[in-house]
């Protein structure tokens, strides 16, 4: 992986989900959700309830929208190509 938040992102109660295959040892996690895609993985927070994610992870989608959290789904198959994704692609803006 490129980045650490290229192989796992934290949800919003602090769990931390990831493709098994990309993270070597899930018990360094209190809480670990795995997810059945790679670029399930990697999730934006927009707000306390919503997430934003890639298209082609729809499994993991549906199963986040099962455990009560919105998601808005983009198509970035061009930059997951060359190893992108919403977290390479995504800059923390603060409000004061």
């Amino acid at each position: 992986m490129l980045h650490l938040k290229s192989a796992v992102t934290a949800l919003h109660d602090g769990t931390v989900i990831g493709f098994p295959p990309l993270v070597d040892d899930e018990s360094h996690f209190d809480s670990f959700l795995a997810v059945p895609e790679e670029h399930g993985g990697h999730v934006v927070l927009v707000d306390e309830e919503t997430v934003l994610m890639s298209t082609s992870a729809p499994l993991t989608a549906a199963n986040l929208r099962e455990r009560g959290i919105a998601t808005e789904c983009v198509d970035i198959s061009e930059f997951e190509r060359l190893e992108g994704c919403v977290t390479c692609l995504s800059v923390r803006v603060r409000s004061s």
